[in-house]
């Protein structure tokens, strides 16, 4: 019995990590078919980015996809969008905006 336990837990333990899967939209025609970004690598599938990478902070990997790509339209991670509230934060680091810090200050 102890083994069949001992065995259980070393094969959860040891398991891989399941790379989650991500898509975004972008605002404007995207102009390059590759980004390699933060953990991740975006490819250009019709009018969206999608990616996957064991890494798992959505927010993140938003962020760094608008500084590359621009505003994004819509993002989500395993099938679960971004709230507009999180969306907001994440087009805050869009490429061709303002920093955050300074758009709050004006």
């Amino acid at each position: 019995m102890n083994r069949a336990v001992l065995f259980l837990a070393a094969a959860t333990l040891a398991a891989p990590a399941v790379a989650a899967t991500y898509s975004a939209k972008p605002v404007a025609t995207p102009s390059s078919a590759k980004i390699i970004g933060k953990d991740i690598s975006w490819t250009l599938n019709g009018d969206s980015y999608r990616g996957s990478t064991e890494a798992s902070r959505p927010l993140v990997l938003c962020q760094d996809l608008a500084k590359r790509a621009g505003t994004l339209e819509s993002f989500v991670a395993d099938g679960k969008a971004l709230t507009a509230e999180q969306l907001g934060k994440c087009n805050a680091f869009a490429k061709g905006g303002a920093p955050a810090e300074l758009a709050k200050a004006n």
